[in-house]
């Protein structure tokens, strides 16, 4: 409870630092906020040129000669929160030293800034993910509203490892260098660039145990084929996410005074 009213508390500053770090975006760069978009739709345009013409035919229920693309697409707008999360949380603290030194404020309030940045992220890639969805000639129906719910848990998950691997890494600073190998092998991991249909039945279930394959295959349902997603699938990401978080509050609580010393 203290650490919520200390969040209350400094809601201000919270905001103000969401807003002033998308505004900093626009103004570094001549394209500014466009690299937010860019980047994700580049690297789909990328697997969709090399790897379309092998998977294209094994995506059933999708009626679109883009259909590859359009599969791409549902499965990076979750893959870049997860990933912008858990990476930019990971350094928060190491990165904010000195911030952290000079100003009196609860360190916790550091990942609900980049969480806050990165759902504004995200939702600019979502918008322009659906005005590329009707160049295509791919629609979208009332199951649209489930984003909401499922970028919810990618960020209940994404934040909670990330808090955790965030205080282990002011103690360990290998943990920044390590996270992003993870990553790259459970891009891959997670079916993102390929179809679940090529997945041999016998390994189903042990992809399952990757708790990012069910919020994907959720995005999956949602924006390729209009069905709400399987909320039996979802069940092991909340619980696992809800125990991370737990335990991620607890490690905070007990190494915040010596953080600030090793900081």
């Amino acid at each position: 409870m203290p650490r919520i009213k200390s969040l209350w508390k400094y809601r201000y500053y919270i905001l103000s630092s969401i807003k002033s770090e998308f505004i900093t975006k626009f103004i570094r760069s001549k394209l500014g906020g466009l690299w937010i978009i860019l980047n994700p739709l580049a690297q789909v345009a990328i697997y969709a040129l090399v790897l379309s013409a092998v998977l294209a035919a094994k995506l059933p229920g999708i009626d679109s000669k883009y259909a590859y693309a359009i599969y791409l697409m549902a499965g990076i707008l979750g893959w870049n929160l997860f990933f912008e999360i858990i990476t930019r949380t990971t350094n928060v603290f190491v990165e904010n030293a000195n911030l952290l030194k000079k100003m009196a404020f609860p360190k916790i309030a550091l990942p609900f800034i980049i969480i806050g940045s990165a759902v504004i992220n995200n939702l600019l890639l979502f918008l322009s993910i659906l005005v590329v969805f009707g160049l295509l000639g791919h629609g979208v129906s009332t199951t649209i509203f489930w984003i909401l719910p499922l970028t919810l848990l990618t960020v209940l998950l994404s934040a909670s490892m990330g808090l955790l691997l965030g205080v282990v890494n002011v103690f360990i600073r290998d943990t920044q260098q390590i996270v992003p190998i993870i990553l790259q092998f459970w891009f891959w991991l997670t079916p993102i660039v390929y179809a679940w249909s090529i997945i041999p039945k016998k390994y189903l279930n042990l992809v399952m145990l990757n708790p990012l394959s069910g919020i994907i295959q959720g995005y999956q349902n949602i924006l390729v084929y209009n069905k709400t997603p399987d909320l039996s699938v979802l069940l092991y990401p909340l619980l696992l996410g809800c125990f991370l978080l737990l335990l991620a509050l607890y490690m905070y609580t007990r190494a915040n005074e010596e953080m600030a010393d090793v900081l």
